[in-house]
């Protein structure tokens, strides 16, 4: 009996992240069936805000690594405390911030009036979600960290030419996405490697590097800080809660008012550590779990989107008045909200490993920069309206932090700068043997790469697969739910 109730309790841990995810969709059905009382096709409503909670809980399983990961693989979260945190700023990311982009995914890429019967629009964005969220759902299986954006913009270009033909996807607003794909992984891995040699310059290479901490790591958190309150003060002037004209001193404002916070926070934090770069660790820890925070929040703006974009599709379509001007209601955003952290919380540690400790050697310094390189961009493209994708921005930044760290440990030591030049004699003397010397400099250089290139041939390789088998599943589900009648 005792092993039978040991086999019965392993068991169940493994069913349980799945049993409590169809409870979530099952709650999601009856929460989207409140408001589609009176609506022409409430079964299809219905239907969509289960596979919209599907999206949104793998979104949550497999792009909680691009958030937390850092953070954890720097040890200065647990497991635990950092998946409470992405769930918490998930929530609000969403809920605040995640109106722009859904309207460019849901009416931006397959407008309202492509199709003449509003029922074609509806089965392409089923499609598009059912496809999207069962190439993450493997993805997630397989360690890989995909794009979720990709999944679900190739999803609908497949779902959309396949029953309307190339003509119904709006291909310009496709080329800027595109564009936004490369641009912002490069730009994410350059603010992060700007960062990272601003504070080696201005911290770990100082003679004193506490008193150096205390005057630049205030500095470094006041700006986060203001940067991240104007954008939310531009959330809110943007839906008319607050005038314009205050985002700009608002955040000034608040930068000011954590610089002078965190000054005497970390000149009491600074005390009795010692004067090298292993201190850093602990100074850092603050500014590393603020950054997450912030990075949480912007990929709940940015890619619940990924989720809601096709269910407020769907709704719009259903509705009253068929395919119409595109709202995003508040009920859906808060379903794709809840559901990225359901997935998170359930599904989320398998891939934090991954992009947090096996691509490069992370520390609080180098995570803090990751952590808030991925963020700024992210904001900055979530306000444009732009779906970037934050696993490529994310990883981006962890290779951006890698790369910089080979430059900048290949480069002359400061110790060999002025030395007195040798006699030719000496340096004879002293030069070993040719291939000695190959030897030596092939082996500095492997133990110099401080990048793992095997990850980098691997995500790449997963995210260039992405779009096109997206797009090949939702053809076949479009064809399929368009033979059953749906």
């Amino acid at each position: 009996m005792t092993l039978v109730e040991h086999a019965s309790l392993h068991v169940w841990k493994r069913l349980a992240g799945t049993v409590l995810g169809l409870v979530f969709m099952a709650l999601s059905m009856v929460y989207a069936g409140s408001y589609a009382l009176g609506e022409p096709r409430p079964f299809v409503f219905i239907l969509a805000a289960a596979l919209a909670a599907y999206m949104a809980m793998n979104i949550g399983a497999n792009d909680v690594t691009n958030n937390t990961g850092a953070a954890v693989g720097a040890r200065a979260l647990g497991m635990n405390q950092a998946l409470l945190l992405a769930a918490v700023f998930e929530v609000l990311g969403a809920v605040i911030g995640g109106r722009e982009v859904t309207g460019t995914i849901g009416s931006g890429i397959v407008p309202p009036g492509s199709f003449s019967d509003a029922a074609d629009l509806v089965i392409v964005m089923l499609a598009a979600l059912s496809a999207a969220a069962l190439w993450i759902n493997l993805a997630t299986w397989l360690n890989a960290p995909v794009s979720t954006t990709h999944s679900i913009i190739g999803a609908i270009i497949g779902a959309a030419a396949s029953a309307g033909g190339l003509a119904v996807v709006k291909w310009r607003v496709i080329g800027d996405i595109v564009l936004s794909w490369v641009a912002s992984p490069l730009v994410g891995g350059l603010i992060a490697a700007a960062m990272l040699y601003f504070i080696e310059e201005r911290i770990l290479a100082r003679q004193d590097k506490i008193a150096a901490a205390r005057r630049w790591v205030p500095v470094l958190l006041a700006v986060m800080a203001g940067a991240f309150s104007a954008y939310l003060a531009l959330q809110f002037a943007l839906r008319g809660w607050l005038p314009k004209t205050l985002v700009a001193p608002l955040g000034l404002g608040i930068s000011l008012l954590a610089w002078l916070a965190f000054i005497p926070a970390i000149a009491r934090q600074s005390r009795g550590l010692e004067n090298r770069n292993a201190s850093m660790r602990v100074l850092f820890q603050m500014p590393l779990i603020a950054s997450s925070a912030v990075l949480c929040f912007a990929h709940g703006a940015n890619d619940v989107s990924n989720a809601i974009g096709p269910l407020a599709a769907i709704a719009a379509a259903t509705g009253k008045s068929g395919a119409g001007a595109l709202s995003v209601p508040t009920w859906a955003l808060f379903i794709g909200a809840f559901g990225i952290s359901a997935g998170l919380l359930l599904f989320g540690p398998r891939l934090i490993r991954l992009v947090g400790e096996q691509i490069t050697k992370l520390n609080p310094v180098r995570s803090y920069c990751v952590s808030l390189s991925a963020a700024l961009t992210v904001l900055g493209a979530s306000y444009a309206g732009l779906p970037v994708s934050s696993t490529h921005i994310a990883v981006g930044s962890v290779f951006g932090v890698g790369f910089f760290r080979e430059w900048y440990t290949r480069r002359k030591p400061p110790s060999e700068k002025g030395k007195k030049p040798k006699r030719q004699d000496e340096e004879e003397a002293e030069t070993p043997d040719h291939a000695v010397i190959e030897q030596q400099n092939a082996e500095e250089l492997r133990r110099r790469l401080l990048v793992r290139r095997s990850h980098f041939m691997t995500i790449a390789g997963a995210w260039m697969i992405t779009l096109p088998a997206s797009a090949g599943v939702a053809a076949l589900l479009q064809f399929l739910y368009r033979s059953i009648g749906l």
